[in-house]
């Protein structure tokens, strides 16, 4: 009966020990929770939602890699070249252009004492592009300076777009933090951090929203001019030089009986004294 007693008792230790290394534990592991912010009321640490936004951004990349990619082209062109008429060639570019559901977003004329110059900054879809390009140079028989280039964004569109919906996503995150903050220091870190994300997502989205607009409408610089006087450089053969020597020397003369016809009484007054010398000049060879 004692031996009962005492076997029974050394299991009401044993458990009762036990029991106590159970509630040291849960004390030790309540205390490291605390540490790392999710219960404590000291300290409060942001490492882990930093840590879920990478891997949320590597999981993005991932999938964006195993979908089929748009590939975003930001297409750009500048035309220069001479025309008979800048009134003229201006109405058929706005015809072109309205009609390919595009718009002149800058429309600038300038002249010299015998040029008349006007640039237009053109935006038209991307899908009528070419279709503009073809149209205006039907009509232009030489460009002076013809240059379309294209600019492959895809990597930039993608890369945007993946690290916007990491960034979100680690927005909410901290905002689901705010809500289970347990004091004010608390409270001021995470909103301090949630301003910081804000500012990344308004600057990717900014960034993100022009990319859009130059992919889906493509830039076209056009610059047209036309000569009004005679000044106008042609093409300079032989016989057209010939006929400029012949103009230029009937000009010349003309400009000099007309010089002439300036001086006259001088002339008249240098031939009445040529004459009065020579007159003497041979009075003296006869003595």
């Amino acid at each position: 009966m004692n031996n009962n007693r005492m076997i029974l008792n050394k299991i009401i230790k044993i458990g009762l020990l036990l029991g106590l290394l159970v509630l040291i534990a849960c004390n030790k592991s309540k205390e490291l929770r605390g540490i790392n912010g999710i219960v404590g009321e000291t300290s409060y640490s942001i490492s882990e939602p930093t840590m879920d936004a990478e891997i949320l951004y590597e999981d993005d990349i991932e999938r964006d890699k195993k979908e089929a990619i748009q590939q975003r082209i930001i297409k750009t062109s500048y035309l220069t070249f001479e025309t008979e008429s800048v009134d003229a060639m201006f109405k058929n570019i706005q015809s072109q252009v309205k009609k390919h559901k595009g718009f002149i977003q800058n429309d600038e004329t300038s002249k010299s004492y015998n040029t008349i110059r006007r640039s237009l900054v053109i935006r038209i879809p991307t899908q009528n592009f070419q279709p503009v390009i073809d149209s205006i140079a039907n009509t232009v028989k030489t460009f002076d300076n013809k240059k379309i280039s294209l600019q492959d964004v895809t990597e930039e569109f993608v890369d945007l777009e993946a690290r916007l919906k990491a960034k979100k996503a680690l927005e909410t995150r901290y905002l689901q933090l705010l809500g289970k903050a347990k004091n004010v220091k608390e409270m001021l870190e995470i909103e301090r951090e949630v301003a910081k994300i804000r500012e990344e997502i308004e600057a990717k989205q900014g960034r993100l929203k022009y990319l859009t607009n130059k992919v889906s409408l493509s830039t076209i610089h056009v610059e047209f001019y036309e000569y009004t006087s005679v000044v106008k450089p042609k093409s300079r053969t032989y016989i057209s030089q010939v006929v400029k020597a012949l103009k230029g020397g009937f000009s010349s003369l003309g400009n000099f009986v007309l010089g002439m016809l300036y001086i006259w009484p001088f002339l008249i007054i240098i031939g009445i004294l040529g004459y009065y010398i020579r007159k003497r000049i041979k009075k003296r060879r006869k003595k």
